[in-house]
């Protein structure tokens, strides 16, 4: 359990001259002909914030997997404290003072908060049965100081993705451990539980912890890391201090270039065939409705600050949230709302409406089913069956091509691919159906750096083409630089428009908390 901070944070000096708490050398990872690891070194030290960066498939998670027991490295020895170690299972690496927040979350949906918190090291009554009561008290204690007001007793299944991750690293920083690993720990997260995040980050360092940092937002890393080191192709590029690169060096030092430009240009005028609107939608009684417009060839975002009806918007018109009021017009066909749960997405999608997830693994992908599969599985929403029509297979092929899917075989399951990979699968599905309207939540969640300058590409490609995307994301930069319009959202409805072109965090901020009545 994180303690109030007491001691003084860790001297530039004392840290540099200080034993690493973990040393690994000559790193070497391969599966069959694969190397995802080829002779990497890394140290960590006590009382710093270690960044570990690269592109999607650069190696960071694998080389940490090592480190916490989940994989046995080919080649290569890990020190802890100066002492060489060898951890069969992550509880070995546990018990070692190692505890790890992977970006796929592990938590068990059928088990208690409480339960997850303290899995494997449940606190025990006199007659050595769990003391159920006592780990309730203090899973409490735990969430009060994450700022969490949940019920202990809750669900984990029942928790929104930003919930279950603040109790994955719940579960992983209240571990009385030296080292903690943190694997994107804020992919889920919006600016507020961002700063409780970091605070807590900051107090583990105060108190001599040694903290790994895997993340790809890039204005994090240079908040809260003292030391960068970055990974590609399984190798080792540089290590240096925070203070001594810019984000451009960091940015080329990952992908290998230089990365002149992110975003792709905008569209050079606006098409005045309107595609959807959004016509008088009230989220609740008491809310004020909710007009929009999207053009044939523009990008539009959703902007505000986190939580202010974005997702219940997108959502609203696939029969994923239920609105008191309102409609939604396809291409001149009116939808009243609400539509029903359960044919909501495809009706939508039968007008051409593609709907991208912000959680692709579990309401997006079918993990364990082949790209091919999952790429075609809306053809196969006219038709019974699983097994991929062979009238199918050429449009596969080209959709794989043409985004530049990253696969060894159309057969191979879709959760083995990169997270930038995956996301591309999810949105060639729609391409490969034909749809010319996309909505779409968190357009690059948890891709690296690259991988978002692809996934722009795509889709100002895709608009190019004659399409249009309705986006939302908790990145207020990506919006501005990806979209051409920009709807400000605050209290359930829309208090303000801006085109993108210009447009900045402050003004976006200041439409939604300085808004006047109309």
């Amino acid at each position: 359990m994180l303690r109030p901070l007491h001691h003084l944070p860790y001297s530039r000096e004392r840290t540099m001259t200080a034993a690493p708490l973990v040393s690994m050398t000559s790193i070497s990872k391969t599966y069959g002909s694969i190397n995802a690891l080829r002779d990497v070194s890394f140290e960590l030290r006590p009382g710093t914030v270690h960044a570990l960066m690269g592109e999607n498939g650069a190696g960071k998670s694998t080389l940490m997997k090592i480190l916490a027991g989940v994989v046995h490295p080919t080649s290569g020895e890990i020190r802890r404290n100066g002492t060489p170690i060898s951890f069969a299972s992550p509880r070995e690496a546990l018990d070692a003072g190692i505890s790890t927040v992977f970006q796929e979350l592990s938590l068990l949906p059928n088990l208690t908060i409480a339960e997850n918190l303290f899995l494997g090291r449940e606190p025990r009554g006199r007659l050595g049965g769990v003391d159920k009561k006592l780990m309730e008290r203090k899973a409490t204690e735990t969430l009060r100081q994450l700022d969490l007001d949940l019920d202990p007793r809750r669900l984990v299944g029942s928790l929104t993705i930003a919930e279950r991750q603040f109790v994955e690293i719940g579960r992983g920083i209240t571990a009385d451990a030296d080292v903690v690993i943190l694997d994107e720990p804020t992919a889920a997260l919006n600016a507020a539980d961002v700063k409780i995040l970091n605070r807590h980050i900051l107090a583990l360092k105060a108190r001599g912890k040694g903290i790994v940092y895997i993340s790809h937002r890039m204005e994090e890393i240079f908040r809260v890391c003292d030391t960068v080191s970055v990974l590609k192709d399984g190798r080792n590029v540089e290590t240096v201090p925070i203070a001594s690169v810019s984000p451009k060096q960091l940015i080329a030092m990952m992908v290998g270039r230089e990365l002149s430009e992110l975003f792709p240009p905008r569209a050079t005028r606006r098409d005045p065939t309107v595609v959807l609107t959004l016509d008088g939608i009230r989220l609740t009684e008491t809310s004020q409705p909710v007009n929009l417009k999207l053009h044939r060839g523009e990008i539009v975002a959703l902007a505000g600050l986190e939580g202010q009806g974005q997702r219940e918007l997108i959502r609203s018109t696939i029969g994923q949230h239920h609105p008191f009021a309102g409609a939604v017009e396809v291409k001149g066909q009116r939808i009243d709302l609400p539509v029903s749960k359960n044919s909501g997405v495809r009706h939508l999608q039968s007008l051409g409406v593609g709907f991208v997830p912000e959680d692709r693994k579990d309401e997006g992908l079918f993990l364990d089913l082949s790209v091919a599969h999952n790429v075609a599985i809306g053809l196969h929403g006219q038709r019974s069956g699983l097994n991929v029509a062979k009238g199918y297979r050429d449009k596969v092929a080209e959709t794989i091509r043409s985004m530049a899917i990253k696969v060894a075989s159309p057969a191979a399951a879709v959760g083995s691919l990169s997270g930038g990979n995956q996301q591309k699968a999810m949105f060639g599905r729609y391409l490969a159906l034909g749809s010319d309207i996309l909505l779409v939540e968190e357009p690059t969640r948890g891709v690296d750096v690259g991988a978002k300058a692809e996934m722009y590409r795509l889709l100002r490609d895709f608009t190019d083409r004659g399409g249009a995307a309705l986006v939302l994301s908790r990145e207020t930069l990506e919006l501005i630089g990806l979209c051409d319009r920009l709807y400000v959202v605050h209290d359930k409805t829309i208090v303000g428009e801006m085109p993108a072109a210009g447009a900045s965090e402050h003004a976006i901020l200041e439409a939604a908390l300085h808004r006047t009545d109309r």
